[in-house]
């Protein structure tokens, strides 16, 4: 009688810890970036500043999280449409690079995967469909990116990329100092 009365506590209590584990939401969650060529400036791609969530008032690419049963294509896609009303070409909509980004202070953790991609409309502009999570939409060179990324660096802000430079997401600043050679082509030709 002991033993059992002992494993149903035992299965209470891991039930309550897987419980407790599940809602304190500390699981690698899957984020998907997208870099969308500006179709005026071939060299450049969409960015804009975030609001209101992790990461606020830093740059960032197009994206969210992706969803469960959708492929990274299909993602990236659903969230360049919502965020910022262009469509992509089809068959534009690339695996660019991944990224592993822990972000300890906010407590979360992402694998970032960028995909690359071309707009349907050339003459189309970003529309900022989100105003509750971004400011608006720019084009930024890789170069500007990278001076971007010193200032992201620098807790000094201002010292690296003047006052008025932004500081990157950390997964876009991931992606700027790996400078992988797939989306350096991307934004070169």
């Amino acid at each position: 009688m002991k033993d059992e009365h002992n494993d149903k506590d035992i299965i209470h209590t891991v039930r309550i810890e897987q419980t407790l584990v599940m809602s304190s939401n500390k699981v690698v969650r899957v984020g998907v970036g997208v870099l969308i060529r500006d179709p005026l400036h071939p060299t450049k791609v969409f960015a804009g500043i975030r609001k209101n969530s992790h990461g606020a008032n830093t740059l960032a690419l197009p994206g969210g999280h992706l969803e469960l049963y959708e492929s990274w294509e299909q993602c990236a896609i659903r969230e360049t449409l919502e965020e910022t009303g262009l469509q992509l070409v089809l068959d534009s909509v690339k695996f660019g690079h991944v990224t592993n980004d822990v972000m300890e202070k906010e407590g979360k953790h992402y694998v970032t995967i960028f995909m690359m991609g071309e707009c349907l409309c050339e003459v189309t502009r970003p529309k900022n469909l989100e105003p509750h999570k971004c400011s608006g939409w720019s084009s930024y060179s890789w170069e500007e990116l990278c001076r971007f990324a010193a200032n992201s660096k620098d807790d000094r802000s201002g010292d690296n990329g003047g006052e008025d430079a932004p500081k990157l997401f950390g997964p876009l600043l991931k992606l700027v100092d790996e400078a992988p050679p797939n989306i350096l082509h991307f934004l070169n030709r």
